[in-house]
């Protein structure tokens, strides 16, 4: 698998492309996780990964999406780059760049061609990457496109609220493999689409295109419109988990994943402190679903020492960390609203309704399904997990009670989402 990648990748990737991504995310990036670790020892916490959704601009309208579309807020240039400098003085050298749809963004590519000593990764439909815009992402060379496609012609416009969209995504993925950027497609799997991309033969498709890598995630119902029918089920996301282990040892393409360690441990990034979510208003949130904050990155302390200093951020990553190894908001939306009230953390969106959405959430079984951790065999992947990504102590103090839920939630229901009779006690707040 492996060699086969590599070989392909150096085939017919742009070279200054593939230079960009090996130093500016590689060797840098491990750099970056390394300083957050000594933080870790120092009690202190910055993420060495940031994601900035910068604009809520999109022009989809996708089933079960958290953002704003139509307010069009965005964050200025002169923001982000005083955000991305001060993020840099600390280490880090990665930012994902969502939305929105990022392309919408008037300044984007002046964002990345400020930081060449940079690496970003953006989250697109890919309908706006044209020939002139995948070239000068070719000249710049730091940052790869990750385009979404949630299924083929039908379930794509079935999922993203529009018509033709398997199409013209389709043609901003050949523009931008044309260019020989790094290029990788995501999928947020779901009821809809879990039969038709997560198979062999599409990845097949993928890497006969000349994709580099691929993203799976796993849909999430929250938001104004959630729409409980299309998450899975419990063995279903065993299912995922068990595909992407077992095509990393046979594929040659690079296979994502950001909810478990390398022994196959659930973990969420918020908990573990790696990574939280800018919103297109500047907002400082937990994760990019977690729609509440106490920060901005506006502050005149810049964002290192906000982040670091937020009492709410610390709180949530603790608290959260206690009572689960999945997803706090599906699991215990009642934590959470617990937090938001202690903290008298502001709602983040402008439609105002978080914490009615929030009131209105049935707790249900996320990625943490104790009894069926798969460890993964591919060793680039165990090594790199085991010293680079895992949930660095964060889970310690992980409550039994908080476990036993957890298996309660998986047995209820087998055919959806799981209500939770009584939530456990612990851990309380303070």
């Amino acid at each position: 698998m492996l060699p086969r990648l590599v070989f392909r990748t150096l085939r017919n990737a742009n070279k200054r492309c593939l230079w960009k991504f090996t130093w500016n995310f590689g060797v840098k990036g491990l750099i970056s996780v390394e300083k957050f670790k000594r933080r870790i020892k120092r009690g202190e916490y910055f993420p060495p990964f940031l994601y900035l959704s910068i604009t809520s601009s999109c022009n989809l309208r996708c089933q079960g999406c958290w953002v704003d579309v139509e307010a069009r807020n965005f964050i200025d240039l002169a923001a982000l780059n005083r955000l991305v400098s001060d993020a840099k003085r600390h280490g880090n050298s990665f930012f994902g760049i969502l939305g929105g749809e990022p392309f919408m963004h008037p300044e984007l590519l002046e964002l990345l061609e400020a930081h060449p000593d940079c690496y970003f990764q953006i989250f697109t439909n890919g309908q706006f990457i044209t020939e002139k815009i995948a070239r000068r992402l070719r000249e710049l060379g730091n940052a790869t496109p990750l385009i979404s496609i949630e299924g083929r012609e039908l379930v794509s416009d079935e999922r993203r609220g529009k018509k033709d969209v398997f199409n013209k995504t389709m043609s901003g993925l050949r523009h931008s493999l044309e260019q020989g950027l790094l290029t990788g497609v995501a999928t947020s799997v779901c009821q809809t689409n879990i039969k038709e991309l997560l198979t062999e033969q599409w990845l097949q498709e993928l890497i006969d295109r000349g994709v580099h890598y691929v993203w799976y995630h796993t849909y999430r119902p929250v938001g104004p419109k959630m729409n409980p029918a299309l998450g899975l089920r419990p063995e279903q996301l065993v299912q995922v988990r068990r595909f992407v282990v077992e095509m990393r040892t046979k594929m040659p393409i690079a296979i994502i994943d950001a909810y478990y360690d390398h022994d196959g441990r659930s973990l969420c990034p918020m908990s573990t402190g790696i990574s939280h979510h800018i919103s297109p208003t500047g907002d400082i949130e937990p994760c990019p679903i977690l729609q509440f904050a106490t920060e901005t990155i506006h502050d005149s302390r810049g964002i290192f020492q906000t982040v670091r200093d937020s009492a709410f951020l610390k709180d949530f990553r603790e608290v959260s960390a206690q009572a689960t190894r999945g997803c706090v908001v599906l699991e215990r939306p009642d934590l959470v609203k617990a937090l938001v009230l202690k903290h008298g953390a502001r709602d983040t969106t402008v439609r105002g309704t978080a914490m009615a959405e929030l009131e209105a959430m049935t707790p249900r079984f996320s990625q943490w399904l104790p009894g069926e951790e798969i460890p993964e065999k591919h060793w680039m992947y165990r090594l790199g997990k085991k010293f680079w990504f895992n949930d660095f102590n964060a889970y310690r103090q992980v409550h039994d009670s908080a476990e036993s839920k957890a298996r309660e939630l998986r047995q209820q229901l087998n055919t959806g989402a799981a209500v939770a009779s009584s939530p456990p006690k612990e851990p309380t707040l303070a």
